[in-house]
């Protein structure tokens, strides 16, 4: 004859990975807490108790995403670029930009020395200084033009020429910029044309 269950016996103490694979599974291990418990655990003070160190840690955290986003604009990362440089036309125009020689890119140089020349007291220098002034700026014009058909056939042939985006402006704008205040910074070196 078979034994029958004792109700008075204790049930087995369960192991220790017994325990933690129940508690992982989520089984209720515990009472569920009151509505109040629950309540109190959630509130939190409208206003900190310590308002200037709040501020700070406020500061430090504006300041810190301030400088990811810098950082990541000037890396080229699409998250933190201005709508103006998104797209992969735009990055197309300014690695291509990036690659050739402008002749704006000196432009800002020779106003410079433009200016210098002004302080001469000769006015054949002056003269010849502002003459040679717009002449390079002429040839900066000229330059940009060029620039702007060359990637308007080149954006033509990799991305289809009804889908063609207006980046002339775009492209003429970094163009005439020394190119180590470009932003985003240039990811290509001289004569590394984009495919």
């Amino acid at each position: 004859m078979a034994k029958q269950p004792d109700s008075t016996e204790q049930p087995s103490a369960e192991s220790l990975e017994e325990t933690q694979a129940r508690l992982k599974n989520g089984t209720k291990g515990a009472p569920t807490p009151s509505r109040a418990a629950q309540e109190a655990a959630r509130k939190r003070p409208l206003v900190p108790n310590d308002r200037k160190e709040a501020a700070k840690q406020a500061r430090a955290k504006a300041a810190e995403s301030r400088e990811k986003a810098r950082v990541g604009m000037a890396m080229g990362d699409e998250r933190y670029l201005p709508m103006r440089d998104r797209g992969p036309q735009k990055k197309y125009v300014r690695d291509y930009v990036d690659a050739r020689f402008s002749v704006g890119e000196v432009l800002i140089p020779v106003m410079f020395a433009v200016i210098v020349l002004t302080f001469i007291p000769s006015p054949e220098v002056q003269y010849a200084g502002i003459l040679a002034l717009w002449a390079f700026f002429a040839i900066a014009v000229v330059d940009v033009v060029i620039l702007g058909f060359l990637l308007k056939k080149k954006l033509a042939a990799k991305f289809g020429a009804d889908k063609v985006e207006r980046v002339r402006w775009y492209a003429a704008m970094r163009a005439l910029q020394l190119r180590p205040l470009r932003l985003p910074k240039p990811q290509v070196k001289r004569g590394q044309y984009p495919s």
